[in-house]
């Protein structure tokens, strides 16, 4: 008999470190499945939604827009939504016969920086990318004002900004004169909300916390920046120049990292040989806005104090960006 019972005794308890076993790894794989899925619902987002960035760019003006232009492109966390074209109308355009290597008699600076918009997206076989037309002068007359100019490029900014979801921003870099952004806002104040504007421009003391408007972007569209110095409920990010200045490329190491063979390339070389070959370096200012944007690991914000003038209390700027980093990261990008 207590051969017998031990037997059964036995038997019951394998069957039930059977059930248990089976109950064990069935909960492990429940676990296992709840994990996996977590994961991949925190990884997902990054491939199915990156955020979407407008790129304004007075293309014409110099030889950095090129390279910041060509920058952003390669850059595969980002999705470029739209390249527009800026004006850089000033005065010295009226009363000089040379503005950099251009003659200034008959210049349209508007359709110089669209002509190099489409030349880099042809050349990186990227046209699908919409690149509008912006305005032709500034907003407002000489005195004041805000009166928009109205473009393809306005009008294309408010329908991508419109047609975000709730939650998403259209991230907007601006490279020159504020008037395509601007005029955007004017004609639909209902995108306000729904853009965060990152713009190279102006000046900015740290030390003495004093601003100054005397900058090429600013004087080419005073009334713009002042218009969106006024707008409290704006979300605007400043590069002042100080800030963008120690980012400096030598001439011979360009020509040298740059490869005539690869177009794209070429047309970066070419810029500079054709637009400043007196200069043996040339301070990258619009790399860096770009660059201090898509690196915020390379580069400082802080906020502070808007000119006194203006209605907005503070603004967000750009104070400190990592050089070397940046030079780095952009040859890194362009061999890719």
């Amino acid at each position: 008999m207590v051969d017998v019972d031990l037997r059964k005794f036995h038997s019951k308890m394998n069957s039930r470190t059977m059930e248990t076993d089976r109950i064990m790894k069935k909960k492990k794989g429940v676990i296992g499945s709840l994990i996996l899925a977590m994961l991949l619902l925190s990884v997902l987002p990054s491939f199915a939604q990156k955020q979407k960035v407008w790129l304004d760019s007075d293309t014409g003006n110099e030889m950095d827009d090129l390279y910041a232009i060509v920058r952003l492109l390669k850059d595969p966390s980002v999705d470029v939504v739209g390249l527009s074209s800026a004006h850089f109308n000033n005065p010295d355009l009226l009363v000089f016969e040379k503005w950099n290597a251009y003659d200034t008699k008959d210049l349209n600076t508007l359709e110089d920086s669209q002509r190099l918009n489409e030349l880099i997206l042809e050349t990186m076989n990227l046209s699908k990318i919409p690149h509008p037309k912006g305005g032709d002068r500034q907003i407002g007359r000489a005195w004041g004002g805000t009166e928009p100019r109205d473009s393809p490029a306005a009008r294309q900014i408010i329908e991508i900004a419109k047609s975000l979801p709730d939650g998403e921003k259209l991230d907007i870099l601006t490279l020159g004169a504020l008037t395509n952004i601007a005029s955007a806002i004017i004609i639909d104040p209902e995108i306000l909300l729904k853009i965060r504007v990152f713009s190279l421009g102006a000046k900015y003391n740290q030390q003495s916390r004093a601003w100054s408007k005397n900058e090429f972007n600013i004087r080419n569209d005073l009334n713009a920046f002042d218009y969106m110095l006024d707008l409290q409920d704006l979300d605007f990010t400043v590069m002042p120049l100080e800030t963008a200045l120690p980012l400096k490329f030598d001439r011979e190491e360009t020509y040298e990292k740059t490869d005539d063979s690869i177009p794209i390339e070429k047309i970066l070389a070419d810029r500079w040989r054709e637009q400043n070959p007196q200069d043996k370096t040339r301070v990258m200012w619009d790399l860096a806005l770009v660059q201090a944007y898509l690196l915020p690991q390379h580069s400082k914000m802080m906020r502070v104090n808007s000119p006194p003038e203006n209605k907005s209390f503070t603004v967000n700027i750009f104070s400190e960006i990592d050089k070397d980093a940046l030079m780095e990261d952009f040859w890194t990008y362009l061999r890719k």
